[in-house]
């Protein structure tokens, strides 16, 4: 079982710092509910479990953003409205966390003649938006500041996607050997 990653811990530091940074610096978005939501998002999703959270009726870990569809468009339809929003939230998570951090692999999804993976054909930008919609649809949520929150994200999907992309460059960065040096010249 996974645990949860403390409020103070510095890799939640670390994201937080970046995300908040590139929203504001980069973006000129300097929404603080937005950068909380995804840079928390960024910790969460450091457990893979975490990313294959959406279990299917066998109980088996959904892994693909058709098969997530699939989930949240029919076998739902016997199930609870907050299993819907659930499946949907995760379906936005995790779209925006694949185009934002590994937009790689999405290219090389549409370009390998990845033909026979399911999501050769689904794309991840307006299928998150769509799905970040759905769930600021849903208004019953745990409190009352989702729905506009998640109206934010589907609203500015393409933006939180450019912002990880920020992040992720920094990231990038931060394995420089250059960098590092540079960092413990500065600071020490």
């Amino acid at each position: 079982m996974r645990t949860e990653v403390p409020p103070r811990h510095p890799l939640r530091q670390l994201f937080g710092t970046l995300t908040e940074k590139s929203f504001t610096e980069h973006l000129g978005w300097p929404d603080l509910n937005v950068t909380g939501y995804v840079s928390n998002l960024l910790v969460e999703f450091t457990h893979t479990d975490q990313l294959y959270k959406v279990r299917n009726q066998q109980d088996q870990p959904v892994d693909t953003v058709l098969d997530l569809l699939f989930e949240s468009e029919v076998l739902l339809e016997a199930q609870s409205m907050d299993r819907e929003r659930d499946v949907h939230r995760h379906i936005g998570d995790f779209t925006l966390f694949m185009a934002g951090l590994f937009p790689e692999y999405l290219r090389r999804l549409k370009t390998a003649g990845l033909i026979y993976h399911k999501d050769f054909l689904v794309d991840y930008m307006k299928t998150g938006k769509r799905s970040y919609g759905i769930v600021a649809q849903m208004a019953d949520g745990p409190s009352q500041e989702e729905p506009p929150l998640f109206r934010k994200l589907s609203d500015n999907f393409e933006l939180c996607v450019a912002g990880l992309g920020f992040v992720r460059s920094d990231l990038d960065r931060m394995k420089d050997p250059a960098y590092r040096q540079a960092r413990n010249l500065l600071l020490n």
